[in-house]
Order: C-alpha cells, then structure tokens, then sequence
C-alpha cells in the first residue's frame, strides 16, 4: 500500500474514485450525483494551485490503483488558517486493512509542517467502523449534532470529532 500525494496524471482514477465510494455508503455527505462536481472542483484547484498550503489530497494505491483517498481544506481566513476540515473514503473491499490509519499519518505530517493546530471531522454516529478508526487516531467526540441529515427517510445525527496537534 503506497500513501501519497494526488498527482495530475492520477487525474480520472481519483474521480472515478470519488464516484465508487460515493455508490458504495451512506456514509458520505453528497449523494453519488452530487459529489461529481465537487469531486472535480477540488481536483481542479488541487492541481491549478501549488504550493499545496490550503488544500491536500492525499490517495491510497493498491497495485497502481486508487482505492482511498484523504481531503484536508484548511481554513481560508486568518483567525481560522489552524483549523483543518477533513473528508476520508476507502473502498468497501479495502477497509480494515489499516489504510486509514496510514492516512491520517501522513496527513498529521503535513499539517505539522503546515502549522495546523486542529484537525476535524464530522461522522454518522452509527457509523462505528469510523468513530472506532477516528478515535484511534486520537480524535476526540466534541458533541452530536441531532438529525443534520436525512436519509433514506430517516434523520441522522453526527458526531463533531476533533483532535489538536501539540
């Protein structure tokens, strides 16, 4: 398993990355058809703007295919440029292997050279496989938000999850 950065040629693998997880769970924010654009927005501005200061992608390969990925967007102003907003998914048939834990490392290493000071995430609360992987990495549950998101017909509620760097 390889952890790196995004690069440009990894290009339509990530989007059809973004896509298989978005179709796989619930557990995302976006519907399948609402993330393509976003997925490409951020992959656009991912690749247009070196020096990577404000916004990471990190990608697993497996045998020279994508099968996680890892999204960090720092805050834009200055009072919240410490602050960094995380998005992780993994392929149904790769979870349980460690691969999120080998992301969220290399992505502490970045925020450490980049001077963030905390890390957050939101999660369904019913998602115990995350909550378990999230705590692990040494997040910490700062609060539920109750019934954030609707579906299937059903309200959810999130955890609000963060972890500070020293």
């Amino acid at each position: 398993m390889k952890i790196r950065m995004l690069c440009e040629s990894d290009a339509g693998a990530f989007l059809q990355l973004r896509k298989l997880v978005n179709e796989e769970t619930t557990f995302m924010l976006r519907e399948p058809d609402e993330n393509a654009m976003l997925a490409q927005q951020q992959l656009e501005q991912f690749l247009s703007q070196p020096p990577h200061d404000h916004l990471l992608i990190l990608v697993a390969e497996h045998d020279e295919r994508l099968v996680g990925f890892l999204i960090g967007e720092r805050g834009v102003r200055h009072r919240n440029r410490s602050r960094l907003g995380i998005v992780v998914g993994i392929l149904q048939a790769f979870t349980g292997q460690g691969i999120g834990t080998q992301l969220f490392r290399a992505m502490e290493d970045w925020a450490h050279q980049q001077g963030i000071l905390r890390l957050e995430l939101t999660v369904m609360t019913h998602n115990q496989a995350a909550v378990t992987l999230y705590t692990k990495c040494g997040f910490e549950i700062e609060g539920t938000m109750r019934r954030t998101m609707l579906i299937d017909g059903d309200y959810i509620d999130e955890y609000m999850m963060a972890k500070l760097l020293s």
